[in-house]
Parts: structure tokens; sequence; C-alpha cells
């Protein structure tokens, strides 16, 4: 596996895997735009599920979950490479620029875009910034998502509100989003966020409704799931951990044993008897 990023928060990414591998990081704090090489990459989120083919590109939304897994398919690697639009960048970018957006934007939080001749020039651009990321400086780095910026609203120009919403989520029913999203392996700073609430303000809330802390409820709402899906629908454990937001597989084996007093596969062996 090689990635290559730049030095400024990771502002430009490069992924190429020669096997399927699921993606880390599963909370999108800031926009991205991804350009998918080779490959193909199936994305999990609040939505739905979406795949991202070979040369197609998409425009995530910041503050959502997603769960993505990289396929080579029937190329030899996957390879992709992705922008962060920073906040701070939308943000400087309107300003010189004289954007105002009055409206928030309730669209789609994802949009798959046919890449023109540009922006497939401009994905080619930044090889020179991937290969030497020391050899780059900020100005050069803002310069070149600048650039990105002006090709998306040229191409799509609806992206406006898209980019330049400011507005972080409102606050929301608490049970119902927990309920429908505790399956995402993320900090709890990040649900505290997608509900709109400070983390002290999240913590008191949630107490509040289930009676206790978000932490410990995660961990037993994904254990009775996983003891679920083994007992009721024959899962293996290798299938189901990614999926119900454990680290790796070794964390929620002693988590599953901790709270049954046995191990995944020996309660999958003693249902199958």
């Amino acid at each position: 596996m090689k990635v290559t990023a730049s030095p400024f928060d990771n502002s430009f990414v490069y992924s190429c895997v020669s096997k399927e591998q699921w993606g880390h990081e599963q909370f999108i704090p800031e926009h991205v735009l991804a350009f998918q090489i080779s490959g193909e990459t199936s994305i999990y989120n609040q939505q739905g599920t979406f795949v991202l083919k070979k040369n197609r590109i998409l425009l995530a939304r910041r503050n959502q979950f997603a769960k993505t897994q990289k396929l080579p398919g029937s190329d030899p690697e996957y390879k992709a490479v992705s922008i962060i639009l920073k906040t701070e960048d939308l943000r400087k970018f309107a300003a010189l620029n004289n954007i105002i957006c009055d409206k928030g934007y309730n669209g789609k939080s994802n949009i798959v875009l046919k890449p023109d001749t540009f922006l497939k020039s401009y994905f080619q651009s930044l090889i020179p910034y991937l290969e030497k990321p020391d050899s780059s400086n900020e100005r050069m780095i803002f310069s070149k998502v600048s650039e990105a910026i002006e090709l998306l609203l040229n191409i799509y120009p609806e992206c406006k509100k898209f980019l330049f919403d400011f507005n972080e989520p409102h606050k929301i029913d608490l049970k119902n989003f927990m309920l429908n999203h505790y399956r995402y392996n993320a900090p709890i700073e990040n649900f505290a966020r997608l509900t709109g609430r400070s983390l002290a303000a999240f913590k008191r809330d949630f107490t509040e409704i289930f009676q206790i802390s978000p932490a410990k409820w995660l961990k037993e709402k994904r254990l009775e799931e996983a003891h679920q899906l083994i007992h009721q629908e024959n899962k293996k454990p290798s299938e189901i951990y990614l999926e119900l937001g454990f680290e790796n597989l070794s964390h929620f084996y002693t988590s599953f044993k901790s709270k049954y007093g046995m191990t995944p596969t020996e309660s999958l062996i003693t249902k199958n008897k």
C-alpha cells in the first residue's frame, strides 16, 4: 500500500492499494473532492449505498458519517486522489471573490460528477505535489485548492451553496439519530457535532435519554447486534466486526467474550451444535 499526502493537514491525498481494503476514517469533517483513477469505491453513508466508479469524481459534503471500501476490481490496483476542501480555505476563497451564500444547502450530501478535460488535467497537475510534498508551501497549496474550486464552480455552478454554506449542524433528535448511526466507528465528539450539541450537552442529554454513558451504550448496542447476527443470521465474526463499528477483530473478540463469556467463534459453534 502506498499513500502520499501533503504536509498541510492532508490537503491532497493519494491512495493506492492492490487488494480490497476498508477505509480507516468513518467521519468526514471537511468537504472532499475525490477522483477515482482506477478500481472503484463503495460508499456506505447515512443516505444509503453507492459506488464511485473509475473516471468519476465525488464531491462529498462535510459533517457526515461514511464507510468506504476500496476495490481494485478488474484493475491491477485501486488508485484515487482526494482534495480536502477545508472550511478555512473555502472561507478565504469566498472572501477574496466576494461570494456570499444567504441560504443554507439542503441538497444531496454526495454528488458524483463526470470530469471534463479541465478537471482531468487538474488532477494530473497534482502529481508533483503528491510525489514531493515537502517541496510545496502553504501558498502553493492554497493556489491549487482555489483552482479546484474555480473548476467546480465553472462546470457545476449549482455547487455554490454546497461549498459555501458554513452553517454547523442544528440540534436534532438525539435518540433517533443514535439508533440509526451507532454502527459508525467515530469519537463521541463527532456524534455530538452531528446532533448539533457541544460535547458536554451531548453527554448530558444522552444520559438523560438512555440512562447510560454514550461510550458504554455504543459498545453494548454493537455487541447486542453482533450476537443477534451470529445467532439468527449465522454470520461469521470476520464478516460483521467492521460493519458494527469495532476497530479490529481482536477488540471485537475481547469485548464479546467479556459480555457473553465466550468468543464470537465459540458462540457460533455453540449455536450450530
